[in-house]
């Protein structure tokens, strides 16, 4: 139960931060208005809040959460971006997710 709410949380902290990323990329690339780069603000606010509710070291925090990003990130290219993911695409998102998972279920000290 421990690791789906890391899961979880890993993948709601993507999301902020694929927000707070996309929004000035829409500003910048395709001409958007400038106002979404208020919400893009706030959701970098919200990624970097997230990354402070897990335990662990900072360090140990970010090396697990990259296997999650990368998850959320072609999910994101799916339903977003509409683009259809490869067998290469699943593959790497599930060795990603594999590395995640070693890293946030190690044995603490003394285990």
């Amino acid at each position: 139960m421990e690791f789906l709410k890391i899961a979880a949380l890993f993948a709601i902290t993507a999301v902020a931060e694929i927000v707070g990323c996309y929004l000035p990329w829409l500003v910048l690339k395709q001409g958007r208005p400038v106002w979404l780069l208020i919400p893009a603000a706030l959701s970098l606010g919200l990624f970097a809040w997230l990354l402070t509710l897990h335990p662990s070291a900072a360090g140990r925090t970010y090396a697990a959460y990259g296997g999650m990003y990368i998850a959320v990130a072609l999910v994101w290219l799916r339903v977003v971006d509409g683009m259809t993911l490869t067998r290469w695409d699943l593959a790497g998102a599930g060795v990603a997710l594999l590395g995640m998972a070693i890293i946030a279920l190690q044995p603490t000290a003394g285990a």
